[in-house]
């Protein structure tokens, strides 16, 4: 109970319901204003601002009736009802929610709301490395469907007999980038191989990077001369259109090095243009990093994508459990985490990386 009245008490700092509400009238009176559409730029600004104000104005209200439905139960239970079932329901009700306000309190970065631009390679190890890969594609995939966020595969190289040599993925949502900068770096598996006759225990490692998509409003100067472009016929499933034309495109950086690719669609004019869209990104990112080199805090926070400096590690055999390196958060279910449900991981990651506090003995080993 103490830790989510510590978060109560932080969230309703952050929602200054009062305020929030005397802004959210002005908004709606602008909008109703008959000048309003003339300037489409800041028109769409305030329909932004009315949807942060509303959100922020209706998470108030829930926290506000869950707090009390919790007092009208306390007060049965004094006069003597049998509650506690209904107490320790509620509780964990407010509890998550808490959780999920303040996971959004603690995305306040610059490009914490950006959408992200994930990538996944397997480590030395050939398919079962590759495996692992696909394993974490289809962990992210469905976290992404989880929030309803929409995530599309720009490039995937299918693996030697299974998983994946590499993915590419586009993921657009509500603080994508800021959720998925928790995941960069290596995770490792622990498991016995189904590719082993002998049944035998394997350690696997896959990188993952995640880059925000940077807006068009940022001005990322490309020019022709910069950039060396190659045509090539996608491969893997997709029909009788793959290995038929050459639709897929690799732009390489000359400056930098920086290569993206992409394969997804049929026509090399788009191709092209969700190439450029990712090499915008990522020189915004190269950029960024330049930036980042003398702010020893932050870089401290990081670790090296590297392998053997694992930020996590996926326990199946010979017990089943998750922890993260960082935070010191262990998570039992493997299977629920490996399902998409990661929140509880990114949250606590978010945490550390604002205050330096790792999970400590915070461990959902019974869930």
């Amino acid at each position: 109970m103490n830790r989510s009245a510590s978060r109560l008490s932080l969230c309703g700092a952050i929602f200054d319901a009062a305020n929030k509400r005397l802004e959210l009238s002005k908004s709606e009176e602008l909008i109703a204003s008959p000048d309003f559409w003339n300037d489409s730029e800041r028109s769409q600004k305030l329909m932004q601002d009315r949807k942060r104000l509303e959100k922020a104005v209706g998470d108030d209200a829930d926290v506000t009736g869950m707090t009390e439905d919790l007092d009208t139960f306390f007060e049965l239970g004094r006069e003597g009802e049998k509650v506690h079932d209904e107490i320790a329901a509620g509780l964990k009700k407010l509890s998550v929610r808490l959780e999920v306000l303040e996971t959004g309190m603690l995305l306040c970065g610059e490009n914490d709301s950006k959408p992200a631009i994930l990538t996944i390679h397997p480590g030395a190890g050939g398919t079962e490395s590759q495996d692992w890969a696909e394993m974490l594609l289809r962990m992210f995939l469905r976290w992404c469907e989880r929030h309803g966020f929409q995530a599309e595969i720009t490039d995937r190289l299918e693996g030697d007999g299974a998983g994946i040599k590499s993915a590419t993925v586009e993921v657009t949502g509500e603080n994508a980038y800021g959720m998925l900068q928790s995941e960069i770096g290596v995770h490792r598996l622990v498991r016995i191989s189904p590719f082993d006759a002998n049944a035998r225990r394997h350690t696997s490692f896959a990188s993952v990077f995640v880059i925000p998509l940077v807006d068009d409003d940022v001005n990322i100067d490309i020019k022709p001369d910069d950039l060396k472009i190659d045509v090539f016929r996608a491969s893997g499933a997709g029909g009788q259109h793959v290995n038929r034309t050459e639709s897929a495109v690799r732009f390489t950086h000359l400056a930098t090095g920086l290569v993206v690719q992409c394969q997804s669609e049929r026509s090399q004019h788009k191709n092209r243009a969700t190439a450029m869209k990712q090499m915008r990104a990522k020189l915004f990112e190269y950029e960024m990093n330049k930036r980042r080199v003398a702010e020893k805090k932050i870089e401290d926070s990081k670790m090296e994508i590297n392998f053997g400096s694992q930020i996590r590690s996926y326990v199946l055999a010979p017990y089943r459990l998750i922890k993260d390196h960082r935070t010191k958060k262990s998570i039992g279910d493997v299977d629920r985490v490996l399902d998409g449900d990661m929140d509880g991981l990114m949250h606590a990651y978010l945490v550390f990386k604002k205050t330096g506090k790792t999970a400590g003995d915070d461990k959902d080993l019974d869930e």
